[in-house]
């Protein structure tokens, strides 16, 4: 047995109660969330016993171990107590994406079949929205961030439900739905803390580790790597409500955080602070590394934060489907790639061709994981669990790449989003760092557009840096320098912001339509 971050060699905990349970005995009084925002502090005890009386009033309301309680809440205490209370009882925690619109939101918490929501003040009117002409609604359950539920009047603590087994059904997260309506993901209890692991153990993180949590909690990778992550490790997580620019710093050096979490338009978005708002270096000292994930990151974004902040960039990939970490490159000073998500951590990862069978190294094709991590499947969708899960136990993730003899993965795309011009295929990655590389440019996005010559050509959306201009013809020449004439973007639709999910992942299959929609528009 290998040795767990920050602890002795033990059995592992297979649930979040047996976790939790565990981190409460032994170290107490120690802060397991900080929120900023409100200067709350809670330690693990403290933690432990809110989870536990959660647990109690959901079991008062009549929700059933292995039914859905929804929350509609933003980052903070509220919100991470919904979840841990959930996982605690045995319930199926289920986060509702605050980002999507009202169609969306009624659609999953339908589907879900959640009968109690845990939800904030400013969501009430939305969420009350979506729920119109719902009969079978027991309970909404307002909110306080940082106080937590307010049960209704004279409601008693029911009885703690039995520990749940570690294949009871601990989280039901529902993808982005860019293509039709969204995917609920079944994750087990052994499939979170799985998750959290993987991440412990790629970023060697203890209980003196403390990450700073500005995503979404409603998104995997807020959920199971800054929280589930800590968790395992016996770390902390400073929470504040969302993501800021210019107190990112302040918050992370503030805090005394040792690493942060990010997705590439985040790192962007720091790289375009004014120099002055730079942190000394001292300041910085007690951070270890910035993780990127949920999106690919341009080699050109990752070496100027290095260069700027003097903090590396560990360049991950995860999957909502698999508890969020799959790759990762190591810690220096082990070898990290630009433009590779690393290696395989806490499960297999193999390149596979259309019947799975694996492919050399250095040949393309879809990439496929299997280990403790994996979802049990979709929610109330045989035919696209079939799809998804082999005989085997091997996830089709719907990426492309390639891996090299030591293991490293290249992403190229996805099947879907795969550009094919006159029968050769294009990775709108490729294009998109070709674009990225050119000053002006922010972020970029490639797609494919309806071709009568080729089938499909290649056009692409940017948005530009503050200040610097650059015209269409400028950009697409770039791109001929570096791609060559045939790859080359035919447009190049300068736009001032992309469309992107709750991860600020750039949703690319929906860029035809928004510039379609724009040019009709302007007739």
């Amino acid at each position: 047995m290998s040795e767990p971050p920050g602890g002795s060699a033990r059995p592992e905990a297979a649930t979040l109660r047996a976790l939790l349970d565990r981190r409460a005995a032994e170290n107490a009084a120690a802060d397991f969330l900080i929120c900023p925002d409100s200067g709350r502090r809670i330690g693990f005890a403290a933690l432990r016993d809110a989870a536990a009386g959660c647990a109690r009033r959901l079991s008062a309301l009549g929700v059933r171990p292995g039914e859905s309680v929804a929350f509609a809440l933003e980052n903070g205490y509220a919100a991470v107590l919904a979840v841990l209370g959930c996982l605690y009882g045995g319930f199926r925690a289920t986060p509702v994406n605050l980002a999507a619109g009202p169609e969306t939101l009624a659609y999953v918490l339908a589907h879900s079949e959640a009968r109690v929501v845990l939800l904030g003040r400013a969501q009430e009117a939305l969420i009350r929205a979506a729920l119109a002409g719902r009969e079978d609604l027991t309970a909404l359950i307002p909110c306080d961030p940082d106080s937590g539920p307010r049960w209704p009047e004279g409601l008693p603590e029911g009885a703690l439900p039995a520990t749940p087994e570690a294949e009871a059904e601990g989280l039901l997260i529902y993808t982005s739905g860019t293509t039709g309506r969204p995917k609920g993901v079944l994750l087990t209890q052994r499939s979170l803390l799985a998750g959290g692991r993987n991440v412990a153990e790629a970023h060697r993180l203890t209980a003196a580790d403390r990450a700073l949590c500005v995503l979404p909690l409603y998104h995997i990778n807020g959920l199971c790597v800054t929280v589930m992550g800590p968790l395992v490790s016996g770390g902390a997580v400073v929470m504040p409500r969302g993501f800021s620019a210019s107190r990112f710093w302040d918050q992370a050096c503030g805090q005394d955080c040792t690493w942060v979490s990010l997705v590439p338009t985040l790192f962007a978005y720091l790289l375009n602070l004014p120099e002055a708002a730079t942190p000394p270096r001292e300041s910085l000292a007690r951070l270890r590394f910035a993780r990127s994930a949920s999106a690919p990151l341009a080699p050109e974004t990752q070496l100027a934060f290095e260069s700027r902040f003097g903090l590396p960039v560990i360049e991950t990939l995860g999957l909502t489907e698999t508890a969020a970490q799959v790759l990762s490159n190591p810690l220096p000073p082990g070898r990290r790639q630009p433009g590779s998500p690393g290696r395989a951590w806490g499960n297999e990862v193999r390149i596979a061709d259309p019947e799975q069978r694996s492919l050399p190294p250095g040949q393309a094709g879809e990439i496929l994981v299997r280990g403790p991590n994996v979802m049990k499947g979709y929610f109330k969708d045989p035919a696209a669990t079939a799809e998804a899960l082999t005989g085997t136990g091997w996830l089709r993730s719907g990426d492309l790449g390639r891996m090299d003899e030591a293991g490293y993965v290249v992403v190229t795309g996805r099947l879907k989003e795969l550009i094919i011009k006159g029968g050769e295929n294009i990775a709108p990655r490729e294009i998109d760092e070709a674009l990225i590389s050119q000053p002006a440019v922010l972020e970029a996005a490639a797609f494919a557009r309806p071709c009568p010559d080729y089938g499909q050509r290649v056009e692409a959306c940017v948005t530009l840096k503050p200040g610097i201009a650059a015209s269409e013809a400028e950009l697409i020449a770039g791109c001929v320098a570096r791609v060559g004439r045939f790859k080359a973007p035919d447009r190049v639709h300068i736009l001032e912001s992309l469309p992107k999910g709750p991860s600020g992942k750039i949703q690319r299959l929906k860029l035809l339509s928004l510039v379609s929609g724009a040019a009709a528009s302007a007739l």
